[in-house]
């Protein structure tokens, strides 16, 4: 059956106070994910962010991001009033978040929350600290010690607390046993409200399409408190970290320098870890999206301490033994593979073994120099196409940089004669959802017209990423009506 959606990250939602939530707005784009015709909401990791503000590095793996509590719904429950929250500075550009701002008042406003909230005798609370024992205790005393040393990363710590000597353990659990329970009351109110949220999706016949890093941040409470799981010396401290390798991108390759796993170590333990943590992505998601699916074929290794990636090495990953486990343990997942770029034999053998639809992006197809897996004439059904993902520019953007030969191409494959960006770009849009795949999706900036400005992230770029959001009035009942009537033109509804 052939299906379709669009790509918005909840921080990229409409909301009062400076960032997408849970709220209204979330419930309001459903019913119009509805009225379109889609099927899928696909949003980016929802884990707790640190620095830059990438949901790509978490603090933790297993922790939801607060900046996603709604604090209109607080005021709902009588944990807030909404004087409490109008002397704070949210920032007040409805197209940009200001993160700033955001961390600076938002973390006060929830700490009245808490304070207001008698949370001793609240039995649903205390049922999900015990059942979220495995990763809360640890996540939350990792949040309250890294602020009791004012945000340095755990390698700068006391060495009795960053080594997790039993001693320091329970000093610290009892100095900062309040702060410790702020945590769990954070994780417990985004969870409490990110269920209500996906119920109400799933009732209206919207799945969610969650996304998983394959890595974790080295400053994690996932590296603090387990790091056998990783390749780290006997100080916590990484021996080699990820990355790409140079190419046509960059000359020094992307250092993203994240701890790599110790794959032996996880087969030894029959992948526990990862089953835990696929098993939680299932409670968030209905289908997840895999980053970086290569790197459990092969991962690139940077010894660390390294200045950039070109002195890296390629290792062994562990293959469907991963993927097998996690069958024979869980049962079927649906997942998405996300197998962007070069890709060997091995990795292109590892897809087809899993069975995991594939991704297809056109904003790669149009090279009219060789032959290209990206175009639709390629496409087996089994995979998913996107216009673009969060890592593109936007459609316009995208076309306003487009070397002149891949652009007439482009317009050429479609059959446009047209010169205007708008009308290729909806033909770009065109052209995914009238190709095999079985599932299309769009980027809402794309359906929105919107220009590079609002574009989502630029990798290895620092300063303007994860800052764009939809405005209140830019989804109308007319852009909605016209993607109804695409997706019943290309039987996807």
């Amino acid at each position: 059956m052939r299906k379709s959606g669009i790509l918005l990250p909840i921080a990229g939602l409409p909301a009062k106070y400076g960032i997408g939530t849970f709220g209204k707005e979330a419930y309001r784009f459903v019913d119009q994910l509805k009225e379109a015709g889609q099927t899928y909401w696909q949003i980016l990791p929802l884990g707790a962010t640190g620095y830059g503000d990438s949901p790509y590095q978490s603090f933790s793996t297993f922790a939801g991001n607060p900046y996603y509590i709604d604090l209109e719904m607080l005021v709902e429950e009588g944990l807030l009033k909404e004087e409490d929250i109008e002397p704070f500075d949210f920032g007040d550009n409805e197209h940009y978040i200001d993160y700033e701002k955001i961390y600076k008042s938002r973390f006060k406003v929830l700490r009245m929350a808490y304070e207001n909230c008698n949370l001793e005798y609240n039995g649903s609370f205390w049922e999900f600290v015990g059942d979220n024992k495995f990763w809360l205790e640890d996540y939350a005393l990792f949040m309250a010690v890294k602020n009791a040393f004012d945000g340095k990363s755990f390698a700068e710590w006391d060495d009795d607390i960053r080594l997790r000597k039993p001693e320091a353990m329970q000093h610290y659990k009892n100095l900062y046993a309040d702060e410790i329970n702020f945590y769990r009351f954070q994780q417990f109110f985004f969870m409490k409200q990110w269920k209500k949220l996906k119920q109400y999706a799933n009732e209206n016949g919207i799945e969610i399409i969650g996304d998983i890093p394959i890595y974790v941040a080295f400053d994690s409470a996932d590296t603090w408190s387990d790091p056998k799981l990783f390749q780290v010396d006997e100080n916590c401290m990484p021996v080699a970290v990820a990355g790409c390798p140079p190419d046509a991108f960059s000359d020094l390759g992307q250092l993203w320098g994240n701890p790599l796993y110790d794959w032996e170590y996880h087969a030894k333990t029959g992948y526990e870890w990862w089953t835990k943590r696929m098993f939680h992505c299932r409670k968030l998601y209905d289908v997840v999206r895999v980053d970086h699916f290569r790197g459990f074929d092969s991962y690139y290794a940077i010894p660390f301490g390294k200045e950039d990636a070109k002195e890296g090495v390629w290792e062994k990953g562990p293959g469907m033994d991963l993927f097998d486990t996690l069958r024979r343990v869980l049962g079927e997942t649906k997942i998405i593979a996300e197998d962007l770029g070069f890709l060997t034999p091995s990795v292109l053998e590892l897809v087809r073994q899993s069975g995991f639809p594939g991704m297809k992006v056109l904003q790669f197809a149009f090279d009219p120099r060789e032959p290209n897996d990206y175009l639709p004439h390629n496409y087996q059904n089994n995979c998913v196409v996107y216009t673009g993902t969060h890592d593109n520019d936007t459609l316009l953007g995208w076309l306003k940089e487009l070397p002149e030969e891949d652009r007439e191409y482009a317009k050429e494959y479609m059959g446009i004669s047209s010169d205007r960006d708008e009308e290729i770009a909806e033909g770009v849009i065109r052209l995914a959802m009238g190709s095999v795949a079985k599932v299309c999706i769009v980027p809402i900036q794309d359906y929105l017209g919107k220009d590079g400005s609002a574009r989502t992230n630029k990798p290895a770029t620092l300063g303007d990423n994860w800052k764009w959001r939809m405005s209140a009035d830019d989804l109308t009942d007319e852009v909605v009506k016209k993607i109804h009537r695409m997706t019943w033109m290309y039987s996807r509804l």
